[in-house]
């Protein structure tokens, strides 16, 4: 098959769609449903990063995609019992291709709504059966048993998207893009991540652990794929916070350490304990913790409203209380797709718990960066490389 007809575009008026190949058959298959313009958009970017990621790190690795970027991803290592009651996971057996989806999708579940998720893997029953539970618009793998595939088939009244590729295509090295009739060609960004990366540090701590360099990879390949510009934070094989498509450095790592700290208040003792009403759906769990631990928990603790979601008012989350929580935090890692300008963008991160930094260098201001680097004993690298996507 050349070519697959679509509905539309990116919008019900923009008509004729497709997708096709100028030479050769496609490297993909529809199993199941019948994705659109974006969905393929967000197929084709996901696989790209979970290959590119299993291939760094020799681990299985998954993927969330929402409008063309990563709400979270992460690689295929096993799961604590916090991590398993905040991703709603407890009691299910997980294998690592699963274990590297629910914490894909565990980063930002808001973000995460109606995404598209990407295996390095093939699909297994396990992770099959927890995309079930899922409000997910469909998966791209490189196969699917047949028990997944009888899974994912009655999902959405027969309706879900499973696409299939070829694991073993490669495209061509130029590759075009037309705007307002103009073509546009480059080469392809096939520049591969690796911790070679991170050989150049240039902070006074130089003192960077394995699980660290995993973590900044990672953070690097998820970036390599995020609409720029683009800040990510990572943590114990995951994004725990994306920041992305954000004309400032600085607002892309003021909105991905914002994600992040909302992934580590939902570990509060207090957000632990939320005393749901049996049966609640998963969407409105996550949406009722995401104002909970926000400034507005008013919305969900009025008089006359809490009762819709909880069997007992919740104790308020103060500001206090959030703020010494996520202070004892450490030991996360950041990337940023291009250089930092300034030293608030390292301020920011601190915040957060940042105890380690891959960006590219070449700011005029680098000496500013590297010396509050130093005044936090932060350890960073200068990669050289800058990884813009659009």
């Amino acid at each position: 098959m050349t070519e697959l007809e679509l509905k539309y575009g990116c919008n019900p008026n923009q008509k004729p769609a497709r997708i096709f190949m100028e030479s050769g058959d496609l490297p993909l298959q529809v199993l199941n449903g019948k994705p659109g313009y974006i969905n393929f958009m967000d197929a084709l970017n996901s696989w790209q990063l979970v290959r590119e990621l299993k291939a760094a790190t020799g681990l299985p690795a998954a993927a969330s995609f929402k409008h063309v970027s990563p709400a979270g991803a992460a690689v295929g290592t096993e799961l604590t019992d916090v991590e398993r009651k905040i991703y709603f996971a407890e009691g299910m057996e997980l294998s690592p291709i699963a274990s590297a989806y629910v914490k894909a999708r565990g980063a930002d579940r808001l973000c995460s709504y109606g995404d598209w998720a990407a295996l390095s893997d093939v699909c297994d029953e396990q992770t099959a059966r927890y995309l079930a539970l899922e409000v997910s618009d469909g998966v791209i793998a490189p196969g699917y048993t047949d028990k997944a595939l009888e899974i994912l088939r009655t999902k959405r009244k027969g309706g879900y998207n499973v696409v299939q590729i070829n694991p073993a295509y490669v495209p061509k090295a130029i590759e075009h893009k037309d705007v307002f009739g103009i073509t546009f060609e480059q080469g392809r960004n096939n520049f591969e991540i690796s911790s070679a990366l991170l050989e150049n540090i240039v902070t006074e701590n130089k003192t960077l652990p394995e699980a660290a360099k995993r973590d900044l990879v990672l953070s690097l390949i998820t970036l390599k794929y995020t609409q720029s510009n683009s800040v990510c934070y990572v943590k114990d094989g995951q994004a725990i916070g994306v920041g992305a498509g954000q004309q400032s450095r600085i607002h892309c790592t003021r909105l991905a350490g914002g994600k992040a700290d909302n992934w580590l208040l939902r570990q509060h003792p207090k957000v632990l304990a939320l005393p749901f009403l049996p049966g609640i759906r998963r969407p409105d769990r996550d949406n009722a913790i995401d104002v909970y631990i926000s400034d507005e928990y008013e919305d969900v603790l009025a008089e006359g409203v809490w009762q819709n979601t909880f069997t007992e008012r919740p104790q308020v989350l103060t500001v206090e209380e959030k703020k010494a929580w996520i202070a004892r935090q450490s030991g996360v890692s950041v990337g940023s797709d291009a250089f930092f300008p300034f030293g608030d963008n390292v301020e920011r991160a601190r915040k957060s718990g940042v105890s380690y930094i891959a960006q590219p260098g070449g700011s005029i201001r680098d000496d500013h960066v590297i010396n509050t680097c130093n005044k936090y004993g932060i350890v960073m690298a200068f990669t050289g490389m800058r990884l813009f996507h659009h």
